[in-house]
């Protein structure tokens, strides 16, 4: 029941978030971005590529939800990711209006993570795929 609570608050956040846009794709299509994002390995002791997510952008004010940004080996944008706490959402904090790195979503993965440098508490990880070959890309 709590996991579909959680599916369910996490499936209005991304509607929310989908037409929120206030910013370039195109500037975002290639990394690294602009100011204000930062590389997240450059901010927190994590690699500079993680299987599944890629090369991570986020602007530092808007964390802990994201937008974190996740490019390919070749650098180029295949994966939005947000990472919005369990507690948050279970006390019912909403995270509206986040950005996207694009528009084009092939498929969205949600899942849970107990946790890692930058984000300690156990939060749910929902990825936006930008593009048909966008998961293979960011495997290895």
């Amino acid at each position: 029941m709590f996991h579909r609570m959680i599916i369910a608050a996490l499936g209005a956040t991304l509607f929310m978030a989908a037409p929120a846009s206030a910013h370039d794709e195109e500037a975002l299509r290639n990394a690294p971005p602009a100011a204000p994002y930062a590389k997240v390995s450059d901010l927190v002791a994590l690699p500079d590529f993680l299987p599944g997510l890629g090369m991570l952008y986020v602007d530092p004010a808007t964390l802990p939800a994201g937008p974190f940004l996740g490019y390919d080996r070749d650098g180029k944008l295949a994966a939005t990711i947000y990472m919005t706490p369990i507690e948050a959402l279970e006390s019912g904090t909403s995270f509206d209006d986040l950005g996207v790195g694009s528009h084009n979503v092939s498929a969205v993965d949600i899942y849970y993570n107990a946790g890692h440098p930058g984000v300690d508490k156990p939060h749910a990880h929902v990825v936006l795929l930008h593009g048909e070959d966008a998961r293979a890309r960011l495997a290895e």
